[in-house]
């Protein structure tokens, strides 16, 4: 358990070494995926297109693409509300997920849930969560699920780093420790929470991922600019809760490019304009891995445009989607709360379940 891995290679480990040179380049096809998504969504919100929050995952897409290339069919994910890269990363289409940004019905939420709701049980996501650290004792669940069901399998419960002073956070860790519970706390660490710096709102030690020694935890500390690192501590830690039902905390170290969210009209103003800029020239995930890859004769500039370019025709048509899918309709404000109402149980048919009626 170290904070200081930044000049080791992971690129030896066995998980990685596992890798055919089709798997690295569709590592990067997903994060390219990811952010060309982003830039689109960004651009549908600044037109007016789309109402409520948006939380832009821009400089962090090797997190979510990282950590969930090691996820099998017994492996679960659930994050908060900067959730559009864990849902492409689990296999969710452009479609589904702007159309829900734009609140049209064809919408993975049916256009009820907007940029912070990205559910996707058949892919096993359960979602982002708007309360923070409210995904945390869900994430627990799923892990617990898989114990009791005796499944060989672990949940990733991914937060931000605003996340880890909550109390339903903390009463997570005691529960997944005293009961063994195979999960993985995954801290997407981009330093600011909403806009203020770790240093300023949070009391540590050496890194905060050190608290689960409070705990008997396990826990580890990532580069996440490094998509090699990333699989190769994430792969130590599923595997733990795999075969020992032993949980673990990661801290993720990252950047956000842009603020806490579209409405953070102070992201320019905690942040120095050289700190963003530095961060873009020198750790930037993307380019990192597409220069690693030219590196090993995986990739060339060429096809890495041409996979950009594919991935911004991708997006655009999923705007395209979004624009010409119907929104719901106001009938449809009482479907999907209930499940004994949506499928006219008996129990639909004892009380009442609405009140407005």
């Amino acid at each position: 358990m170290s904070a200081d891995t930044h000049s080791l290679d992971f690129s030896g480990s066995p998980i990685n070494q596992s890798l055919s040179a089709e798997d690295k380049i569709e590592l990067y096809r997903k994060m390219v995926r990811i952010r060309r998504f982003e830039n689109a969504a960004s651009k549908g919100f600044s037109q007016g297109k789309m109402g409520g929050f948006l939380h832009l995952y821009i400089g962090q897409e090797s997190v979510a693409v990282g950590t969930l290339s090691l996820c099998g069919d017994n492996d679960h994910n659930i994050t908060a509300y900067r959730c559009h890269a864990h849902a492409l990363a689990s296999g969710m289409s452009m479609n589904e997920c702007m159309a829900e940004l734009f609140g049209k019905v064809t919408g993975c939420s049916k256009g009820k849930g907007g940029s912070m709701h990205f559910f996707a049980p058949d892919k096993n996501y359960w979602g982002g969560h708007g309360i923070v650290a409210g995904q945390t004792p869900l994430g627990l669940g799923l892990g617990y699920g898989l114990k009791y069901k005796g499944l060989e399998g672990c949940a990733l419960s991914f937060m931000g780093e605003g996340a880890v002073n909550q109390g339903a956070y903390h009463e997570s860790l005691n529960i997944a420790a005293l009961f063994e519970i195979p999960v993985v706390f995954i801290i997407e660490n981009n330093g600011y929470s909403m806009g203020t710096s770790q240093k300023r709102s949070s009391s540590y030690r050496g890194c905060l991922a050190q608290r689960a020694e409070g705990y008997d935890m396990d826990w580890d500390v990532v580069d996440g600019s490094d998509l090699y690192q990333i699989r190769a501590k994430a792969h130590i830690a599923m595997e733990r809760a795999r075969k020992q039902h032993k949980p673990s905390i990661l801290e993720i170290t990252t950047y956000r490019y842009y603020g806490h969210s579209v409405a953070d009209a102070n992201a320019k103003k905690y942040r120095t304009p050289e700190e963003i800029q530095k961060y873009k020239d020198n750790h930037d995930p993307i380019n990192l891995w597409r220069q690693r890859l030219i590196t090993e004769g995986i990739l060339t500039e060429e096809s890495a445009k041409e996979i950009d370019n594919a991935a911004k025709e991708e997006a655009a048509a999923s705007v395209t989607f979004a624009e010409e899918s119907a929104p719901p309709t106001v009938d449809d404000i009482m479907k999907d709360v209930y499940w004994e109402s949506d499928n006219n149980t008996e129990a639909s048919k004892v009380g009442r379940h609405f009140f407005n009626e």
